[in-house]
């Protein structure tokens, strides 16, 4: 328990010190203009389909807005990473076995959660993966990327049935990673969590660091602050390390916004909307699978539920704004996974149609 505690510690002394800490990084976040226009407009805003509507992919589970920006889509059954124009001109792709989810560091890096085959016990097997991908050092030609196996490590293929199901990374380079596994009872390192990577840029070492698990997130939490079958994450464009993430674990609240709390006593993630408040994020069982997430620079919260074969959207207080999907009278979408926005449009993974689908938010409807 001892030991314990001093790594709990430490986790959290790192936390803090690299929160407050500057690094080199190739993008500046105080360059990144905050201010263009992706406002919460009042009246009747709508998004607009736009067309054509991208396919070629086979069943496509997650897709990012990279920081050029470019665009990322995990293009799952196909075993790749494609890279995108704005326009829709695929520049090229990459093989990774089973991509589920992509982030981006302000190194450019991308972090992948995927899949790879090893011998095992004298026997081929299939384990859950992460990875990065130094684009920055090729010039973007993802296809002779170096590419680097995080996870798992040599210890980490004893647990078999660990899933790696999300990332992101915040502005001074450290990132996330989700785990999710069927094995909970340990309260030093249980399946359910989220790890936290230290680059090699703050360490001064030839990998990064993973050190340790995000503590207080109950693993099998019923309540707003958990770990439950995490499905994806997202963090904030901005000098601080709130997340939201999905779930997909038995729990009410499916989709949660939690905030780093600093205070005399400890250091630890809260929800930044308590279930009592009202607001339309934290009606219990409002989602059903959500499996995506995504932010604008607004702080507006893009959920994809494939449960519900919709997409729904929530300003920074909690209130749903714009959410459509086959809850109403559209019927576009089959199991969307994954959704990202960009310059006032919506880009989904709608995964079920093997398809990326673009949407405009318009005012003149």
């Amino acid at each position: 328990m001892k030991k314990f505690k001093q790594i709990t510690q430490l986790i959290v002394i790192t936390l803090f010190i690299v929160f407050i800490s500057a690094c080199m990084e190739k993008f500046d976040i105080n360059e990144i203009d905050v201010g263009d226009g992706n406002v919460n407009i009042g009246g009747d805003t709508v998004f607009v389909q736009l067309n054509p509507v991208w396919e070629g992919f086979n069943k496509p589970q997650d897709i990012m807005i990279g920081r050029e920006p470019f665009i990322y889509i995990a293009d799952t059954e196909n075993n790749r990473i494609v890279l995108v124009n704005l326009a829709g001109d695929i520049l090229g792709s990459r093989t990774i076995q089973k991509p589920v989810a992509i982030a981006q560091d302000y190194r450019l890096n991308l972090i992948v959660c995927a899949e790879f085959d090893t011998t095992f016990g004298g026997q081929t097997q299939t384990f859950s993966a992460v990875f990065k991908v130094d684009l920055f050092s090729v010039s973007h030609q993802i296809e002779i990327a170096p590419i680097t196996r995080l996870l798992p490590r040599s210890a980490d293929l004893n647990r078999p049935e660990v899933k790696y199901t999300g990332a992101c990374a915040f502005f001074n380079n450290i990132f996330y990673i989700a785990r999710t596994g069927p094995n909970n009872s340990s309260f030093i390192d249980p399946d359910n969590s989220i790890l936290i990577f230290v680059p090699n840029s703050l360490t001064g070492g030839e990998t990064d660091t993973l050190i340790g698990r995000v503590p207080n997130i109950d693993p099998i939490g019923q309540g707003p602050v958990s770990a439950f079958g995490i499905s994806s994450l997202s963090s904030f464009n901005t000098q601080n390390i709130d997340i939201v993430l999905t779930l997909t674990g038995d729990n009410s609240f499916k989709a949660q916004w939690l905030k780093y709390v600093i205070t005399p006593i400890d250091q630890r993630y809260e929800s930044n909307f308590s279930p009592n408040s009202g607001v339309s994020f934290m009606i219990p069982n409002k989602f059903e699978q959500p499996e995506g997430s995504a932010l604008d620079r607004s702080g507006n919260i893009y959920i994809a539920d494939a449960g519900k074969d919709s997409i729904y959207k929530f300003n920074s207080f909690g209130d749903e704004l714009q959410s459509f999907g086959s809850f109403g009278a559209d019927d576009s979408f089959n199991q969307p996974q994954g959704v990202a926005f960009f310059d006032k449009t919506l880009y989904v993974a709608d995964t079920g149609n093997d398809r990326i689908v673009r949407f405009i938010l318009s005012t003149d409807q």
